[in-house]
């Protein structure tokens, strides 16, 4: 008799639990990431990497450099910079942290395939000034003034998670000290394969590495609406004019 009950009450725990498990089981990953979420709504700023660390014993400003050699490594048709899609999101990347950029005069949402335990560095807004782009220019400081005026005119800069805001973004702005770059055939810049030294500055969002899962990326940097293109000295790729725009990343960690 003992054992017909016992049996019977773990049927009907069986049977109360089950539809539980059942819808977990259907929602998957996403529903662990949904959970995550929730607990990291009070601190997200966590998952950001703080501007004086040196993510993998790489400076935060190195990193930065390393995605300017990076998006100017990549010619104009396969460039991540101007893919509406993400098609072109795993170009060049290597190592422990995959770079993403900002859209060019309209709002995209791309969808990419990241790798587990990959960090992620994304502009908001950036300024670039090269001895190839502006010839006038014959010393470091030189360039880094350029840079720096070319920065200035941004005023703002936002970034969201899954819709949580991640706080305080106008203060991750980096300056570089000279570095190098080399620009293949038919480069971005529209200008002669070559190697060259630049300066940069620019606002920048660093993630660290986040747990398997499906998630939402939003950026956007702003900019002073009575600037035009021409006021920079530039080229449309290497300041933030054109390139304030909403940009949305479906990104899938596994």
């Amino acid at each position: 008799m003992e054992k017909s009950v016992i049996v019977v009450l773990f049927i009907l725990l069986l049977i109360a639990v089950l539809p539980t498990n059942a819808l977990l089981a259907s929602k998957g990953t996403e529903s662990i990431v949904n959970q995550d979420m929730i607990s990291m709504n009070s601190n997200i700023s966590s998952l950001v990497y703080d501007l004086n660390s040196s993510p993998f014993n790489i400076s935060y400003a190195d990193w930065t450099e390393k995605w300017w050699q990076w998006t100017y490594s990549i010619p104009w048709n396969k460039n991540p910079s101007y893919d509406d899609t993400g098609e072109h999101c795993d170009e060049n990347q290597q190592g422990p942290v995959w770079f993403l950029t900002q859209a060019f005069e309209h709002p995209v949402e791309r969808t990419c395939n990241i790798p587990q335990d990959t960090a992620l560095l994304i502009t908001i807004l950036n300024s670039e000034c090269s001895f190839a782009e502006f010839k006038e220019l014959k010393t470091e400081e030189e360039l880094l003034e350029c840079a720096k005026n070319m920065q200035d005119l941004v005023t703002g800069a936002k970034a969201s998670l899954n819709n949580i805001t991640i706080p305080n973004m106008d203060k991750y702005r980096v300056q570089t000290d000279l570095f190098n770059f080399t620009l293949p055939q038919d480069n971005i810049l529209n200008i002669t394969a070559q190697t060259t030294q630049a300066v940069a500055d620019g606002n920048w969002l660093f993630l660290k590495p986040l747990p398997p899962g499906k998630y939402e990326l939003k950026v956007k940097g702003e900019i002073d609406p009575k600037i035009s293109v021409n006021e920079t000295g530039g080229n449309e790729y290497n300041g933030p004019i054109g390139w304030n725009q909403t940009t949305t990343y479906n990104l899938l960690i596994k």
